[in-house]
């Protein structure tokens, strides 16, 4: 009688295992059969796009800077601790000499013997400060911040592959912030080129940079925003990125996927001090037109018009009539200036330069600084209910004088005049007309205003009596106007305030 087993079949890792069949004893010992491993996993999916051909086309044209500033000591005395408890460290404390100078021992900071009552000259001192940069042309005019260079007296690039070359500062433009050094030498470099098109919100970008002093780094993001204003100068136009920015990146370059700068990596947002994924860059437009003034001529010529203006809200659209809030409104016009001459005014919105609709106050002063002095422009304005167009002929943009402020005048002891439907009160105070006082949670208040604030016109009316700006307030509620237009003067700056008129 013959037994047949029919053999279990188990499917494992790929390998067919037969019953006891699947191993045979050699001298007792039993030898498996070599598995056969299946193939791993790969998911085909969409890939996201690689930044190292960028990085390495790039590269080698962003540098690291150092600068090197002379630092003029007060004195040459060190730093005296006494007053900090210092020098009340027990007489056998290892630390007591340098603390303790009337007792012969050098003060901190010093070296050698005591301090002697000498005229020797203090030894000069410097500091150091790091930064990024890139080369846009291949004879080595680099790229950098003007606060990475400010007070520098020598400067070192380092290029990526760790060569150091000596540079000369051609020229920095501190209104945007920008910089350009010049390594001289017969070596040829690879340079960079700015983006022509502008950026778009969500294109990837690439920051190349030196951040601690590391050496080239390379982090990535998004573009988050453009044409941001921080605050940092009149024509601020930055960029914003999400990409690592720290430390060292100022001066650096973000780049597009096409390896075209679109910025200069100037400022970052952190509370913290670090990266929090909110950087600035200087707008590709921007970075080229001052660059080239600069490798031009070393510095930045502007159009200039010579108005002081401010943005214009909704109150003050209502108050003069204007369908909607936009524009700048001159505040002042400065005397023996382009706009002075051209016949611009205070109180005038100028809502377009040839052609272009001015959309506020650092718009109108981007468009006039990209322009040249001597040039003639069309300025299209409100006045009174009206649009006209002027034609103005530019001027160079002089260097600001230091102006002392001015203090406001006492004011005369007086009531006042009551504006109640405004929230203030008025009174005569020399030749003028004065805001007396301000009641406390209105508009008046809310907007700024403060007893001693000069009222220089109502509504475009002159005011030089408490009657005249009586009747520019009768008249503009005779007219059904939602809102009153101040223009008033604290010391030297002048500006704006629409007050709402209380309905009944």
């Amino acid at each position: 009688m013959t037994n047949k087993t029919t053999p279990k079949t188990k499917l494992l890792g790929g390998v067919a295992a037969v019953g006891l069949a699947s191993a045979f004893l050699i001298g007792g010992v039993v030898n498996p059969i070599t598995p056969v491993l299946a193939d791993a996993v790969r998911v085909e999916a969409p890939q996201a796009p690689s930044f190292a051909d960028v990085v390495e086309a790039v590269s080698p044209a962003v540098v690291s800077v150092r600068v090197k500033a002379k630092i003029q000591p007060a004195n040459n005395k060190g730093f005296n601790f006494r007053g900090f408890g210092f020098d009340q460290l027990p007489e056998d404390h290892p630390f007591r000499r340098f603390f303790d100078g009337e007792r012969g021992g050098p003060e901190f900071g010093q070296r050698g013997n005591p301090r002697r009552n000498d005229k020797r000259r203090a030894p000069r001192r410097f500091g150091m400060s790091q930064g990024s940069g890139f080369f846009v042309s291949e004879d080595g005019f680099i790229v950098t911040n003007h606060h990475v260079v400010k007070g520098g007296s020598e400067f070192t690039v380092v290029t990526n592959n760790g060569d150091e070359h000596d540079a000369t500062l051609i020229g920095t433009d501190p209104k945007t912030d920008l910089a350009v050094l010049k390594v001289e030498t017969k070596s040829k470099f690879t340079y960079v080129s700015f983006a022509e098109k502008k950026s778009r919100v969500g294109e990837w970008v690439v920051a190349v940079g030196n951040p601690f002093g590391l050496g080239g780094t390379v982090t990535a993001g998004i573009v988050s925003a453009s044409g941001r204003d921080i605050g940092s100068g009149p024509y601020d136009d930055f960029i914003q990125i999400d990409a690592a920015v720290n430390k060292g990146n100022s001066g650096g370059p973000a780049f597009n996927l096409n390896g075209e700068v679109i910025g200069v990596n100037t400022a970052i947002f952190s509370p913290s001090g670090g990266n929090v994924g909110i950087a600035f860059a200087i707008s590709a437009k921007t970075s080229e037109e001052v660059v080239k003034d600069l490798i031009e001529s070393g510095s930045v010529t502007r159009g200039w018009l010579g108005v002081q203006i401010q943005p214009v809200s909704q109150d003050i659209a209502e108050s003069v009539g204007l369908e909607k809030a936009s524009g700048a409104i001159v505040a002042e016009t400065q005397p023996d200036s382009p706009a002075f001459k051209g016949g611009i005014r205070s109180g005038d919105i100028i809502l377009q330069v040839n052609g272009k609709d001015i959309k506020g106050p650092k718009a109108l002063a981007r468009e006039i600084a990209g322009l040249e002095p001597e040039e003639k422009v069309q300025i299209t304005l409100f006045r009174e209910g009206q649009r006209e167009t002027i034609d103005v002929t530019l001027g160079s943009l002089p260097k600001p004088d230091k102006v002392a402020a001015v203090p406001v005048d006492e004011l005369q002891k007086s009531t006042g005049v009551e504006l109640d439907e405004l929230g203030l009160s008025i009174t005569k105070s020399g030749e003028n007309v004065v805001i007396s006082n301000v009641m406390a949670g209105s508009t008046a208040a809310e907007k700024g205003l403060k007893p001693g604030d000069v009222i220089v016109s109502v509504n475009g009316r002159d005011t030089r009596t408490i009657n005249d700006v009586g009747l520019a307030v009768t008249k503009a509620m005779e007219d059904e106007r939602k809102a009153i237009l101040f223009q008033v003067q604290t010391g030297e700056r002048s500006r704006f305030v629409a007050l709402p008129i209380a309905s009944g």
